[in-house]
């Protein structure tokens, strides 16, 4: 009896009861293995000798041909009985047993590959899936989120690292949201978005270094649903940012390509690719990638020297081995499973239209549907501490929003929406407080390019960019100096209070808008004595 040997990928061995390169009269390797791109043909490269010769080079056969092409195999079988002086009936024999054993053998292969590109998903034990849900029980359960994301090693940014991790988790729903990670080069936006990334599960996110401009429209068309794509730098896929967008907005992206099928006929083929999709991003450039980040919450990187002080120490522990590693895997092991465990729920908020954004925010329309979608994401996180309500209608199972949802998403939100009602860069304002600090440090209320060079240690065009900015918003302006008669000048800030002004400002209007929910019942959320609800519209 004969078997196919395919311990060698590359070439095969057809072998009578397991016996080294041989079948009873004839001796056949099949080299470069097999194909599995085309189904409707069986193309193999051949090398075959008869037993008893093979000392003789004339006697070995080498020839590609397609087995399921019966014109070729009976040229190839009388070919074969020529050359090795053997009967065509046992050439033909060999043929017809050796195409059997190949075809189920790429079929073996067919199912290893579809298994292989099969998604990844881990089941969860019983143990772990009731931890994980005993965690989002717990009162205060983002405080403690939070502090366990601390325990996996991401060192401070504990407002960033919550909000980048309540981003990641609306992948779920079915309204993303988009978090760019700001900075100076070195300061830690990759390393931070890729340590909160450890806390999702590797089934659900998908890394990207570089892109092609086409990259997006051949995935296939459910892979991305509710995935999370993480782009180590924004440089690296500047070709894709229009899809990138489209995806983010519309929630899928088409492309329209012309293609030739098996016979040679031109048609045209949508490519559609779905979403929704949660999509994040480091840069070094604010203002570069407008469009995208207009789309996405802003998260600028603490450069502050304390966190320098707080990175650099933690370092110096994982150096000298003080750093206890398993406590920090079990805590991204627990975070991970925390995702698994929620599931896809609609959230619907019944006090939307008592909130309201500060008048200074810019772009307020997409700045609000980002903050009512980040009120519905941490809603979504306590879901196991939600009742779940059927819409009557259409028998839909929803959670609702409470009072505390909103103001501990005040809480979190403050300094993006701070930022966005700020006219200067992310970069621009941090030099401009780091400047007022040193000013009335040093009881000054002017400057020069010179000594802030000097004592803050910003490089000069840098410097000279930031200050061209504060000029052209008149945050500053030129004052000649006193003493000298010459065209020098020195600067002066024109409000020191105006950041505090504009923070005060917001925290008054998310305030006011907490205080008018607890004087206000909205539609859908006061209940009857039964826990029936009434839907009849609060006075």
């Amino acid at each position: 009896m004969n078997t196919l040997d395919t311990s060698n990928p590359h070439n095969y061995a057809y072998l009578p009861d397991g016996k080294a390169g041989t079948t009873k009269h004839l001796e056949i390797h099949i080299l470069g293995g097999l194909k599995t791109g085309k189904m409707e043909s069986l193309r193999v490269t051949l090398s075959i000798q008869r037993i008893g010769k093979l000392s003789d080079p004339h006697n070995v056969l080498r020839h590609s041909l397609d087995l399921y092409n019966d014109t070729q195999v009976e040229k190839f079988t009388r070919k074969v009985a020529e050359r090795l002086e053997i009967g065509t009936s046992i050439v033909r024999s060999t043929l017809q047993a050796l195409t059997k054993e190949l075809e189920n053998y790429r079929f073996l292969l067919i199912a290893k590959e579809q298994e292989a590109a099969r998604p990844f998903f881990k089941a969860l034990t019983g143990a772990a899936e009731k931890e994980a849900v005993r965690f989002l029980k717990q009162k205060e359960v983002l405080k403690k989120t939070n502090d366990l994301i601390g325990k996996s090693g991401v060192i401070g940014e504990e407002t960033n690292r919550l909000l980048m991790y309540l981003i990641f988790t609306s992948r779920k729903t079915n309204n993303p949201l988009h978090c760019i990670s700001l900075g100076s080069s070195g300061v830690g936006k990759t390393h931070l978005q890729s340590k909160v990334a450890e806390l999702i599960p590797e089934e659900d996110k998908i890394e990207i270094t570089v892109l092609s401009a086409n990259a997006f429209y051949y995935f296939n068309r459910t892979e991305l649903q509710h995935k999370l794509i993480l782009i180590e730098d924004l440089d690296g896929a500047e070709s894709v940012l229009y899809p990138l967008r489209e995806l983010q907005s519309k929630k899928r992206i088409t492309k329209t390509v012309v293609h030739k099928d098996a016979k040679g006929t031109t048609k045209t083929v949508h490519l559609t690719v779905e979403g929704p999709v949660s999509v994040a991003g480091c840069t070094t450039q604010e203002r570069v990638y407008e469009d995208n980040s207009n789309r996405s919450f802003l998260l600028y990187i603490d450069e502050s020297h304390e966190q320098d002080i707080r990175i650099m120490n933690y370092q110096r522990l994982i150096s000298a081995g003080k750093v206890n590693e398993d406590e920090e895997f079990k805590a991204a092991e627990l975070l991970c499973n925390v995702q698994r465990v929620l599931k896809p729920i609609k959230v619907i908020n019944p006090f939307a239209e008592y909130l309201a954004l500060p008048e200074s925010v810019f772009k307020p329309r997409r700045t609000n549907s980002h903050y009512l979608q980040f009120i519905e994401a941490i809603t979504f996180y306590k879901q196991y501490q939600r009742e779940q309500k059927t819409n009557e209608e259409t028998g839909e199972m929803f959670i609702e929003t409470t009072i505390e949802d909103i103001e501990e998403a005040n809480a979190l939100i403050m300094d993006v929406l701070l930022r966005k009602s700020d006219t200067l860069t992310g970069a621009c304002r941090d030099h401009l407080e780091r400047l007022k600090a040193y000013l009335q440090e040093n009881n000054q209320t002017t400057f020069t390019n010179a000594e802030i060079r000097r004592h803050l240690r910003v490089k000069e065009t840098t410097l000279r960019r930031y200050h061209a900015q504060l000029l052209a918003e008149q945050y500053i302006r030129r004052v000649k100096k006193a003493r000298t008669g010459d065209r020098s000048y020195c600067f002066e800030i024109t409000d020191v209070n105006e950041y505090q002004t504009l923070k005060a400002q917001i925290n008054h209007a998310l305030h006011a808008c907490v205080s008018r929910l607890s004087t206000a019942t909205p539609p859908a959320v006061r209940q009857g004595p039964h826990g029936e609800v009434n839907e009849q519209q609060a006075n």
